[in-house]
């Protein structure tokens, strides 16, 4: 019988922060790869396109007229997923399988720039910073709000993660109830919070940093590494470095130093395959249910579908789907890969 060797050997890691597994199948990323591959969109951008919706001084779907904004710009969503009116709801106590209850919320989107073409890695850093203080204006705003209990901000870049126009922007959902994915990491935060009187994910930060195997950046308020329980091959976290619950916990300096990361990390997933690298990426932060929350700590998921090359995906299917999520290459090996990238964006070589 061998000895076990996590770089070579099937295994499982835990999720302390939702609870939950993942299979790590180091010895399939060798596999020959006849499936799908995505289609490339090279296709050069203009800086401003006049049939887009997102541009400034053009109309949206909904008749109304952008303003022409000279830096981010946030409006509510024309289609959003969760409407701000009162619903009268009755509860019915009783067990039953058909159990529901209105969902009370507010969508905005938030332009970048003003720019089409310019997506985070190309951006400057002062842009950078105003879209941080964009969102730490509409976390403090919609927080406020007197039914929004959680404020989720996020971008789902490139066509392959769903996104419908190609101007660089995100969205933030505010809402009435936790959402499940945050609802479990509040509990796991919570949970350790409570047996050891401290903070799990600041914990979890001083061990990796100790390790340096899956660290990809670091200065002195932030590191972005790949979680030793990372799911999507090339996924990364931030994490803040002193304990922040939420991003406007922020002084001026993390505000520059996040900017910084943001923008290295998303020029090193572009310098990977060469290509504007898509993904889904999320801040997790406090609820705005108005408690003290010592438990959380700032932290923001990034999720690239991509894996051998630009052109092919990582499926979550069959066996992700029935039994628990799986990958192939190591988060060790991904971090290593993601480290050794330049600085330099691809384009500006």
């Amino acid at each position: 019988m061998k000895n076990f060797d996590i770089n070579e050997d099937p295994h499982r890691r835990f999720n302390p922060l939702i609870n939950e597994w993942v299979l790590v199948s180091p010895h399939r990323a060798k596999r020959p790869w006849q499936g799908q591959n995505e289609k490339i969109h090279s296709d050069e951008l203009p800086e401003y396109d006049d049939t887009c919706y997102l541009c400034p001084g053009n109309v949206r779907v909904n008749g109304e007229l952008n303003p022409k904004y000279d830096s981010s710009f946030v409006f509510e969503n024309d289609f959003a997923a969760v409407k701000q009116e009162a619903i009268l709801f009755e509860e019915d106590d009783k067990p039953t399988f058909f159990k529901a209850q209105p969902e009370r919320g507010i969508a905005r989107v938030v332009c970048f720039s003003p720019k089409h073409n310019l997506t985070l890695p190309e951006m400057d850093l002062p842009g950078i910073e105003t879209i941080i203080r964009t969102w730490q204006k509409e976390y403090t705003d919609l927080g406020s709000v007197d039914y929004i209990k959680h404020v989720q901000i996020f971008e789902n870049k490139g066509s392959v993660m769903g996104c419908s126009n190609p101007h660089p922007h995100g969205q933030i959902w505010a809402q009435s109830s936790l959402p499940t994915q945050v609802e479990k990491t509040q509990n796991s935060l919570k949970t350790y919070f409570e047996k050891n009187n401290s903070n799990l994910l600041i914990d979890y930060l001083q061990e990796e940093l100790k390790q340096k195997e899956r660290i990809v950046i670091e200065n002195d308020h932030f590191v972005a590494l790949v979680p030793f329980w990372a799911i999507w091959p090339f996924e990364t976290m931030i994490v803040a470095k002193r304990h922040v619950t939420k991003i406007t916990d922020f002084t001026s300096e993390e505000v520059s130093a996040y900017a910084s990361v943001l923008k290295l990390l998303t020029i090193k997933y572009d310098n990977l395959f060469e290509t504007s690298f898509p993904y889904s990426s999320g801040i997790h932060q406090a609820p705005t249910d108005g408690e003290l929350h010592s438990e959380w700590q700032f932290h923001m998921h990034f999720y690239p579908p991509l894996l051998r090359s630009a052109s092919v995906k990582k499926f979550m299917v069959g066996y992700e789907m029935m039994g628990e999520a799986q990958r192939d290459i190591t988060p060790e090996k991904s971090a290593d890969m993601l480290r050794n990238l330049s600085d330099i964006h691809y384009k500006s070589k």
